[in-house]
């Protein structure tokens, strides 16, 4: 298994010098930043850093199609850097609504990628490849971001614009906030359960090719 898992990991690092995978990196290099930059409550830098990485995050898939620069590392790198970039977004919200029972919503975001995680780690440990994303898991992503974005900049006291005069009639109100984290939950949940039937399908045909060899 370790011979399998280490060719596996070998062919991820053909031809992975392109211009996606490089803003793949750097959305990974900004979530330090931006978690730092919101502990110390630097909101608006912070707010900034969020919007640049989601940018990337749109940037890096429509330049490695447009151009065929498409690589095996990057279809791994790329869910990899979202998984932790909405981690770490989710992290720093539960604190920020530690004592609202928001965050026991925000404590799904968590398990699901750590489903994920383990999930890519067993398809990786049999010489299989995570599949790419869904319709549905570009779909849970997109919205994710939005949201989440919409929380940090005008969600409530705390936020990043809600001492800016201009934001504060729209800031959102405790109600809306939960809404908006309840749909991202759901759109979350739909998108982990789409790769089901694609994950036991690979699982099932790697058994049958080992059973005929």
């Amino acid at each position: 298994m370790s011979n399998i898992l280490k060719d596996n990991v070998g062919d991820l690092f053909e031809n992975w010098n392109t211009i996606p995978n490089w803003l793949s990196f750097f959305r990974i290099a900004m979530i330090p930043v931006f978690s730092v930059l919101f502990i110390k409550e630097m909101y608006i830098p912070a707010f900034i850093v969020m919007i640049v990485a989601a940018v990337t995050d749109l940037l890096d898939g429509k330049i490695a199609r447009k151009y065929n620069l498409v690589s095996n590392l990057g279809k791994i790198l790329d869910p990899v850097a979202d998984k932790l970039s909405q981690m770490a977004i989710v992290i720093i919200l539960i604190v920020k609504f530690w004592n609202n029972g928001i965050k026991y919503l925000l404590f799904l975001f968590i398990a699901k990628e750590l489903i994920m995680i383990i999930g890519g780690l067993f398809l990786l440990s049999k010489g299989l490849r995570p599949s790419a994303a869904e319709i549905w898991g570009k779909v849970a992503t997109t919205v994710f971001y939005i949201f989440m974005i919409a929380i940090i900049a005008i969600g409530g006291e705390g936020s990043a614009l809600a001492n800016v005069e201009f934001f504060k009639p729209i800031i959102l109100s405790d109600t809306v906030i939960t809404v908006m984290v309840v749909i991202a939950a759901i759109l979350t949940f739909v998108s982990l359960f789409s790769y089901v039937p694609g994950f036991f399908k690979q699982i099932k045909e790697n058994g049958e090719d080992s059973a005929n060899k």
